[in-house]
């Protein structure tokens, strides 16, 4: 009797444990799911309060309003960083905004990344330099890069100007920490680098300027 009973108890035990682990897991699930959205939230924000700056910027209005308003947006929500720019490749569906170089936001990890050894869109003969994740992460903003090819278009708004670019080249590295972009010096360019998934290459994607808007 008291055997019948030890194993009555312990498979009680068991399913009630496994209702415990079921109830965690799906926690786990919602709190995910939540906090995807949140980003998601976020980031449309984040692009609309960038396009509102870049509509005073082209018309003209003082700098100083610029700067109230980032203030303005900082000082309500500290996680909602003002864009430098915002890249848009309309074929994969992409528009990413980008933070500054020495935000803490610039990050692969985060977000895409504006690279240090970058320039900015409007230095003449300058190379703007992206790297993003590929692979099925929801950070894996450049997953869909090696669906362009040569001739697609990628924009980057910066500072009241669109600036519009074509893909010239794309070409796979050794991933080794360094990569080596081939580039015409002559011309102002826009290099994106991403991960080859599964493998231990990058791919480098090499844009001309071709229009400023």
């Amino acid at each position: 009797m008291q055997e019948k009973n030890q194993k009555k108890n312990k498979k009680k035990g068991c399913l009630l444990l496994g209702i415990l682990l079921i109830l965690i897991g799906t926690g786990m699930v919602l709190i995910k799911y939540y906090q995807r959205n949140e980003i998601q939230d976020l980031e449309e924000n984040n692009i609309n309060d960038f396009y509102e700056l870049q509509e005073e910027i082209s018309s003209n209005q003082e700098n100083e309003i610029k700067q109230e308003k980032q203030e303005e947006k900082v000082e309500e929500n500290v996680y909602r960083e003002p864009y430098l720019a915002v890249l848009k490749i309309d074929k994969i569906n992409l528009e990413r905004g980008i933070y500054s170089i020495n935000s803490k936001n610039n990050n692969v990890n985060k977000n895409i990344q504006l690279l240090k050894e970058s320039n900015l869109p409007d230095k003449e003969n300058g190379n703007v330099i992206i790297a993003g994740h590929s692979g099925n992460s929801y950070k894996a903003y450049f997953k869909n890069l090696v669906k362009l090819n040569n001739g697609d278009e990628a924009k980057l708004v910066y500072n009241g100007k669109t600036y519009i670019y074509s893909l010239s080249n794309s070409y796979e590295v050794e991933k080794t920490g360094k990569v080596e972009i081939s580039r015409n010096i002559n011309k102002q360019t826009l290099t994106l680098i991403t991960c080859k998934h599964n493998t231990n290459k990058q791919i480098v994607f090499v844009f001309e300027l071709k229009n400023i808007i």
